[in-house]
């Protein structure tokens, strides 16, 4: 007995083996993507070509794959949100797909504890949502596997995945505007201050609507902010859209010397290129 006690003493105060972190091959990335109010993030490995031929030989046609390398690629949502028209719950989701030479079928699964594509243990009875995509060739080569995000507005964006020369792009939609408009409604009932009301009458005046009413809420927030020279700049863009250039090229003569007085170059440029716009259509 004492000489296993001993034994075990001498192992124990033996140096252990030493550990070398190797740098990944697919190193991990982490992209996130504010749209409108919400915000999409995606983490996953980078791959590298490397010489390879990837879809069809290294990614096999009609087989699942883990849309990168290492562990399944996670997406998660903080909204609820549309993908291709089709509803998808807020949440996070294994990103899973099923190339073929003509098209695609994109997987947002719900069981996120699979490693890599989960082959074996993957279920299609745990898919949140199934979409078909058609991919596109493209003229340039991108070495590593690519997940980014483009054409953004308020309410929509493009999920795109690119590798090699092949891009498969994914439309995603949320209700933005929805939002916003409970969200004003809330705001404007409690106690709406001139920045209430100026951040109201920018939302309409960007998404091209209720140009009255964002015009009225100019009014009270100038009412009760006092002069400022982007009130005075949005309430410009609210009077041309009505349209009343003339008070369109007094509000912004108003704002380009607000901008001037605090040294906002880019406002009086701004400022002075619509008013001569204005100023044009007057005169035609």
């Amino acid at each position: 007995m004492r000489y296993l006690v001993s034994i075990l003493l001498i192992l124990l105060a033996l140096p252990s083996a030493a550990q070398i972190t190797h740098p990944k091959a697919s190193p991990f990335s982490l992209v996130e993507q504010e749209v409108g109010l919400s915000k999409i993030s995606v983490a996953y490995s980078r791959p590298a070509v490397r010489g390879r031929t990837i879809f069809g030989q290294l990614v096999p046609y009609d087989r699942i794959w883990r849309v990168g390398a290492n562990e399944s690629t996670k997406i998660t949502l903080d909204t609820d949100m549309k993908v291709l028209g089709n509803s998808l719950a807020k949440g996070t989701y294994a990103l899973y797909a099923f190339p073929q030479e003509d098209k695609w079928e994109i997987v947002f699964h719900t069981n996120t504890t699979h490693w890599g594509d989960g082959r074996t243990a993957y279920d299609p009875a745990e898919d949140a949502l199934r979409v078909t995509v058609i991919p596109e060739s493209i003229p340039y080569f991108q070495e590593n596997f690519l997940i980014t995000f483009d054409a953004m507005t308020h309410n929509s964006v493009e999920m795109i995945w690119i590798w090699e020369q092949t891009k498969v792009v994914i439309p995603m939609t949320v209700d933005t505007h929805g939002a916003m408009l409970s969200e004003i409604n809330k705001q404007l009932q409690e106690n709406p201050t001139a920045q209430t009301y100026y951040e109201a009458a920018r939302y309409y005046q960007e998404q091209g609507m209720e140009y009255p009413l964002a015009l009225d809420y100019l009014n009270k927030a100038i009412a009760l902010g006092g002069d400022t020279y982007y009130f005075y700049r949005v309430k410009s863009l609210v009077e041309a859209a009505l349209p009343d250039y003339k008070s369109a090229i007094k509000s912004a003569q108003k704002s380009m010397a607000l901008a001037g007085i605090e040294g906002k170059d880019e406002f009086v440029r701004m400022n002075q290129e619509n008013i001569k716009n204005w100023n044009t259509v007057i005169k035609n």
